[in-house]
């Protein structure tokens, strides 16, 4: 057995296409703006390829680029200006933000209409109680991923483990309600008999950032393994689980190469959400 990979990058392109043609048609323009909190390498990265994918698709890029040192109030500020900017359909705040800027204060000063990251209480609160929202990007990226290579979690055992705020805890409850309806197992840093919940999975996501922990006889044979972890290795970013885990699963979304790149563009459908939104 050798499982069908999934790959996100392929169907992004495919996504910014249409996304291209979705702004073509608005009467407004799309601006995505970003709040860059010090100079990770990681964070500097990713923030780097979103403005390359706005500029791809036509959306007009805002950076906002903070030094390490700015305190919590400094940040909020960054925010309050682009919340007042009409130019700025959405924007997001890089995580992790550095230590001593409170992330609870940051992203509750979000207005919730300009929130692309789906990530103020008033957006969580809503995916928990089930209303139209806007949704974090990575859980949305990892179901619109598994939806496309036809992937039904209607009844399945799905164990996501990782319960960050980014991924895990909202990913959770995206997909135990409705219309997916997966049966859900959230796992974290003090789950017992992790092994064990592997091997009983259907499905497993794993946003650990334990480089290569989950190795191919820890897992069901014809399971769907979804990477989302993230751990570099000098110059490589490796994920979650060992590549191998190939000759074992049904299908597999790598990292790199699988949620990745979705999150990404996932991001980009979320301000398109909110510019049509705008009042």
């Amino acid at each position: 057995m050798s499982a069908i990979i999934m790959d996100g990058k392929a169907l992004a392109q495919r996504i910014k296409v249409d996304i291209a043609a979705a702004i073509g048609k608005l009467d407004k323009p799309v601006g995505l703006g970003t709040i860059l909190v010090g100079d990770d390498p990681g964070s500097v990265a990713y923030v780097e390829g979103k403005h390359r994918d706005c500029a791809e698709v036509g959306i007009k890029s805002i950076k906002v680029n903070l030094p390490a040192s700015a305190t919590t109030n400094e940040v909020i500020a960054s925010v309050n200006a682009l919340n007042a900017d009409p130019s700025c359909s959405g924007f997001i705040v890089q995580l992790p933000l550095p230590v001593g800027v409170n992330t609870q204060k940051v992203l509750s000063a979000i207005n919730p209409a300009k929130d692309a990251d789906g990530l103020t209480p008033n957006n969580l609160g809503n995916l928990v109680l089930g209303f139209n929202s806007v949704v974090a990007c990575t859980p949305k990226a990892i179901v619109a991923l598994l939806a496309e290579y036809k992937i039904n979690l209607s009844g399945v055992k799905v164990l996501v483990i990782g319960r960050g705020m980014t991924v895990g805890r909202p990913l959770s409850i995206l997909l135990s309600q409705k219309p997916i309806n997966a049966t859900v197992t959230l796992a974290h840093s003090a789950s017992k008999n992790l092994t064990d919940l592997i091997k009983d999975a259907d499905v497993v996501i794993a946003a650990m950032g334990s480089a290569q922990f989950i190795k191919p006889e820890m897992v069901k044979k014809g399971s769907v393994l979804v990477d989302v972890g993230i751990t570099r290795d000098g110059n490589q970013l490796v994920g979650d689980f060992d590549p191998k885990v190939i000759e074992v699963a049904s299908a597999f979304a790598p990292m790199p190469g699988g949620v990745g790149p979705m999150t990404r563009v996932m991001l980009l459908k979320n301000v398109i959400e909110l510019a049509r939104n705008e009042k």
